[in-house]
């Protein structure tokens, strides 16, 4: 279990950009689950569809990318104030299946498919309340900085 203040030891991310308030759990190596809170005060919601807010699509992929960096950083042993940058490098397969609206509770779940040369592939799903918001292969790539 990881509470906001040690996400951030693992994230250079920060308001309004950092995209995870919790880690439930985290097993090295194999798969992270995560959760985003989305509350109407969430900056993005006053000028996306603001009569009927929605999450952006794409920012539900780049918090489902930051679960699966701290669960890279951590499976490596590293933080960003090492020296390292764990970077969005890719997405394959995005899907859609539902909006993710004020008051959800976005859980993100990541899972280690392969890594070569710091490139990381991971399986990643969104859901609320146990129904799929979004799934995506996402590929991280861990760079010196």
């Amino acid at each position: 279990m990881m509470d906001v203040n040690e996400i951030r030891q693992y994230l250079p991310h920060r308001y309004p950009f950092l995209l995870v308030d919790r880690v439930v759990e985290l097993n090295l190596n194999e798969s992270i689950i995560a959760y985003k809170n989305v509350t109407i005060n969430e900056p993005f919601f006053n000028g996306h569809f603001p009569n009927h807010p929605v999450m952006p699509g794409v920012l539900i992929i780049e918090a489902m990318a930051q679960a699966a960096g701290i669960l890279g950083f951590k499976t490596m042993d590293k933080k960003p104030e090492d020296g390292s940058i764990y970077y969005f490098v890719g997405s394959d397969n995005a899907r859609f299946k539902r909006p993710v609206v004020p008051g959800d509770r976005l859980q993100l779940e990541a899972k280690i498919v392969t890594e070569k040369r710091g490139i990381w592939k991971f399986e990643c799903r969104a859901t609320v309340d146990g129904e799929l918001a979004c799934s995506a292969s996402i590929l991280c790539a861990d760079r010196k900085i």
